[in-house]
């Protein structure tokens, strides 16, 4: 048996109904629509959402509150302690750093560093923010801090 010799069983398929062809195909004139109404109408239909009348769920619920800036600056934290197990004593920690340290995903997106963990590496820290705390314990270790202008 090949592929081409398949045949669906004898009765159990049917040829497409072919309506608005002529009143002789007993599916002229009306199409099957039946007579007036709606339904019978070209676009006719309630639509999707239509409840009967009732006022739709989409306008019954409440709209969002509030306001989302499109301008706002999200800015990846990252902690003294992961900091800490990254970078050696004496390590310069800017974007390319953290980059290739694999704390963040792109060199140029803002960072900023927070104060949870403790460190007594000396580093000069070049990023977009720091933390009060985090600020006091880098130069508390003899390291440095340089926020852009």
């Amino acid at each position: 048996m090949q592929l081409h010799d398949l045949t669906p069983a004898p009765g159990s398929t049917h040829s497409r109904k072919r309506i608005g062809r002529g009143n002789s195909s007993g599916h002229g004139t009306t199409a099957g629509r039946g007579q007036k109404g709606q339904l019978s109408r070209s676009g006719g239909g309630k639509g999707s959402g239509f409840e009967g009348g009732q006022t739709p769920l989409a306008m019954r619920l409440p709209k969002l509150p509030g306001f989302r800036n499109p301008r706002r600056v999200e800015f990846t934290a990252v902690n003294i302690a992961r900091l800490d197990r990254k970078f050696e004593d004496g390590a310069v920690i800017d974007g390319a750093a953290l980059k290739a340290a694999g704390i963040i995903k792109k060199e140029f997106e803002p960072v900023k560093i927070l104060g949870v963990g403790e460190t007594t590496k000396k580093w000069t820290v070049k990023v977009d923010k720091i933390s009060a705390s985090a600020k006091a314990k880098i130069e508390a270790a003899g390291g440095s801090v340089e926020l852009p202008c």
